[in-house]
């Protein structure tokens, strides 16, 4: 049995991890993208493609391997059109990419949510996002209709976002509080729901206005995307709430395996408001190669989450119970 992943987000330290459990491992990579991964020897095999949706026409490759998503798949393959072992829930991993489904989820697991608007009931400070995993490219804030038409707009033109992207626009109350993007480890193997670690995130060109005074910031237009991590420890009286929202998620979506992550704010009242969730791996647990201070409780050093994937499906072979990781 093999390990395969897509050449991008966090599949170094996916091939690290299941080398470090045993397996063999295979990079799927665009033609011109495998040097990082010759370079860093992580994988046995690289398969190269013109474009990442072409590791559908080469799945007879992968015949022996199971695939580990991450937000590159997520975003670039129909996951409908995968016939290989894909590790954790597809269904999942779909709802990710529906906003209203995300919601819906939220709801069912009891977790507060800020409020959404329709752009005509914009009253107060909102964002607006958008389809897909493209880590926070074309989102904007806006208070009323009339700053939501002007900003779209603006995008627009500027090639940021499409007129399709407007018409399906999400757009939420702007939470004030502190980010924690929190991931977890849900194992069907043990019934238990893990802490693995948590992260803010650097964003372009938003962090960098900071630097920038007011008075210099007139025609510059924030944008949101991710660009790198940074590690965040909370206060340990939150991480019994920490727990909680993340059973309550994993209750309400009996289907999830594996890693997932919410994406939250923590309010000056101490509650957290989940805005986001993805339910695969998330590039944010790259700072974590050598293992976070939550996983190091559980585990002791040297537990990334590409190992802990590993460790899973090894431990799923033994048990003969693969079928409860894969779809």
């Amino acid at each position: 049995m093999k390990i395969a992943t897509i050449g991008s987000h966090s599949a170094l330290q996916i091939l690290k991890g299941a080398k470090e459990e045993g397996f063999g491992t295979i990079a799927i990579c665009e033609k011109g993208r495998e040097k990082l991964y010759q370079r860093y020897k992580v994988a046995d095999e690289i398969i190269l493609v013109d474009k990442y949706s072409d590791i559908i026409n080469q799945q007879d490759r992968l015949k022996d391997a199971i695939l580990i998503p991450h937000g590159t798949l997520v975003a670039s393959v129909d996951l409908d059109e995968l016939t290989v072992p894909v590790f954790g829930s597809k269904e999942c991993m779909k709802k990710e990419a529906s906003r209203k489904k995300q919601q819906e989820w939220f709801k069912r697991a009891g977790i507060r949510v800020p409020k959404e608007y329709a752009p005509e009931k914009i009253d107060r400070l909102s964002i607006a996002k958008f389809p897909g995993a493209r880590g926070g490219k074309g989102y904007f804030l806006c208070r009323n209709k009339k700053e939501f038409e002007a900003k779209g707009k603006k995008l627009l033109k500027e090639g940021m976002l499409t007129k399709k992207d407007l018409e399906n626009a999400f757009i939420q109350e702007y939470i004030i509080g502190v980010n924690f993007y929190i991931t977890y480890f849900n194992s069907p193997l043990t019934g238990e729901v893990e802490l693995f670690g948590m992260d803010r995130r650097y964003e372009t060109n938003v962090d960098g206005l900071a630097r920038i005074p007011a008075k210099d910031q007139e025609g510059i237009s924030p944008s949101y995307v991710v660009v790198g991590n940074t590690p965040v420890v909370a206060r340990e009286s939150l991480l019994d709430k920490v727990f909680e929202i993340g059973e309550s998620i994993a209750k309400a979506e009996p289907g999830m395996v594996g890693p997932f992550c919410l994406e939250t704010m923590c309010t000056d009242s101490m509650e957290f408001v989940a805005f986001e969730i993805s339910a695969r791996i998330v590039a944010g647990t790259n700072l974590y190669t050598q293992g976070s201070p939550y996983s190091y409780l559980q585990y002791g050093p040297g537990m990334s989450m590409g190992r802990r994937i590993a460790m899973e499906i090894r431990k799923a072979i033994e048990q003969d119970k693969l079928d409860k990781v894969i779809s």
